[in-house]
């Protein structure tokens, strides 16, 4: 089912269901990727992950239906995972779940000039970049659910040929230093998984891996 979406401007006051569209598009392709069942309502999308993967609940509006609220409470009990939410309005009661609430910060980018890296950037383009960015990412976010390590596990190759999805590494010395992800969607961008390995850090790894995959989209 298609649920159309009002064509939203690039303010600040859009900034949170910009955020919330560009997040669904997002997991949507990860849960694909791996093959775990991706749910749409006009009010959240939910991933249902594995044991590791966990479930993933985005809401895209901030007031949701009884219905809404009562349908994610089934799915967090039902759960074999982790449960992870992202409420870019702060605006869900997920008490009665015993779930809390920090504020994310969302920055906001126009088009415009990117300058160089200052080491070498590139699209995921084998299997060894795409497992050197699953560790790098694994490393850099603490990630200890998808250990030990199985390559494919966090990034599929299918992630690769999702529309607007895109991988990026730095590497250094010819490792794979930092990483991140990007996706287009309903015309804007985002970064996801912007992380470095511990050896790389303090060191403009995740500066350069952010110039470098935002020089494609500006």
């Amino acid at each position: 089912m298609t649920i159309p979406l009002p064509v939203l401007d690039a303010t600040l006051a859009n900034a949170p269901r910009l955020q919330a569209r560009n997040s669904a598009a997002f997991w949507a392709a990860t849960g694909r990727s791996r093959g775990h069942e991706v749910i749409r309502r006009r009010g959240f999308l939910a991933v249902a992950g594995d044991e590791r993967a966990g479930l993933r609940v985005l809401i895209q509006e901030p007031e949701l239906t009884s219905e809404d609220l009562a349908e994610i409470a089934d799915l967090a009990v039902a759960a074999t995972g982790p449960v992870d939410m992202e409420d870019p309005f702060s605006a869900t009661d997920l008490g009665h779940l015993r779930m809390g609430s920090w504020q994310m910060p969302v920055m906001l980018r126009l088009p415009a000039p990117v300058e160089a890296p200052a080491v070498a950037v590139a699209p995921v383009a084998d299997d060894a970049d795409l497992h050197g960015a699953e560790r790098a990412v694994i490393e850099s976010f603490g990630l200890g659910r998808f250990e030990p390590y199985r390559p494919g596990e966090l990034f599929p190759k299918a992630l690769l040929d999702e529309p607007g999805v895109a991988l990026f590494t730095a590497r250094v010395g010819g490792e794979v230093a930092g990483a991140c992800v990007t996706v287009a969607a309903n015309g804007f961008a985002s970064h996801y998984w912007v992380g470095t390995t511990e050896a790389a850090r303090s060191k403009g790894i995740g500066r350069a891996v952010m110039l470098g995959s935002l020089a494609p989209l500006a």
